[in-house]
């Protein structure tokens, strides 16, 4: 079966990350399998809602599959980082609605993800966070971060961030990041449900000239920060953090 399956539903095209053992981890290949699918949401005239779930129930995303760390340095980390700005933006610019339905983890790469569609469904158990200061030392885009700033504000984003800690959906749901908060999987389902036929109504124009002034007001004046990212990534702390999780041991940290 497919780590990533893309379908049709009338008006609808749904992904799901369906990696549920690994907690739908991505890899590069479902990256770019998203990215592919927005493509396609905008080329089928008949297309009105892309929405975004993950499989199992446990997870909608949880990050970056480690194993794709494995071997890198400064550029690499760049380029990396980049690769993920590419299909971010791309979400981001899909010309219909985009809706994330969250019933689970929701973390790293995943939360990039969830922060680049339109619209955010959770249920209540689902956790929010990139918890990187506490796992492999990496860091974010520029443009990422600037993606999380926008959504959560200074002040969460940084305590997020700065204490590795998952936000609880009653947090994100309060600060306007998820729009609707679902008791469980079902409760999910009909809030979806309702959403997506509410957005398939709707004027395709206006929700795009909603969607792409918002996008344009956000990326205004984004500074480059490369220079960041490949400190990080080709840090001796990032390289031994990969292995460590590898073999199921806890980093060391060491700043340099």
């Amino acid at each position: 079966m497919s780590d990533l399956l893309v379908d049709r539903d009338g008006p609808v095209l749904r992904v799901t990350f369906n990696r549920p053992a690994s907690h739908n981890a991505l890899t590069f290949a479902m990256y770019e399998g998203l990215y592919d699918a927005c493509e396609r949401a905008d080329a089928e005239d008949d297309v009105r809602v892309l929405v975004l779930r993950g499989a199992g129930g446990r997870a909608f995303v949880s990050g970056t599959d480690i194993a794709q760390f494995e071997g890198f340095d400064g550029p690499a980390g760049v380029a990396y980082e980049e690769r993920i700005s590419r299909v971010v933006r791309r979400l981001e610019d899909t010309t219909v609605p985009t809706v994330a339905a969250v019933d689970g983890y929701c973390i790293g790469g995943g939360l990039a993800l969830a922060a680049a569609c339109d619209l955010r469904i959770a249920t209540a158990a689902s956790r929010f966070g990139v918890p990187v200061a506490r796992t492999l030392g990496n860091c974010l885009s520029m443009d990422t971060y600037a993606l999380l700033l926008g959504h959560l504000g200074p002040a969460r984003t940084l305590d997020m961030l700065l204490r590795a800690r998952l936000l609880s959906a009653e947090e994100v749901h309060a600060a306007g990041f998820v729009t609707q908060l679902a008791d469980d999987t079902a409760a999910l389902d009909a809030s979806l449900a309702e959403t997506v036929d509410a957005l398939a109504s709707h004027a395709p124009l206006s929700m795009w000239a909603t969607k792409q002034s918002l996008v344009r007001l956000r990326r205004a004046g984004l500074p480059n920060g490369d220079d960041i990212v490949a400190r990080v990534y080709g840090s001796a702390d990032f390289q031994a953090a990969v292995r460590s999780f590898g073999a199921k041991e806890r980093a060391t940290w060491k700043g340099e």
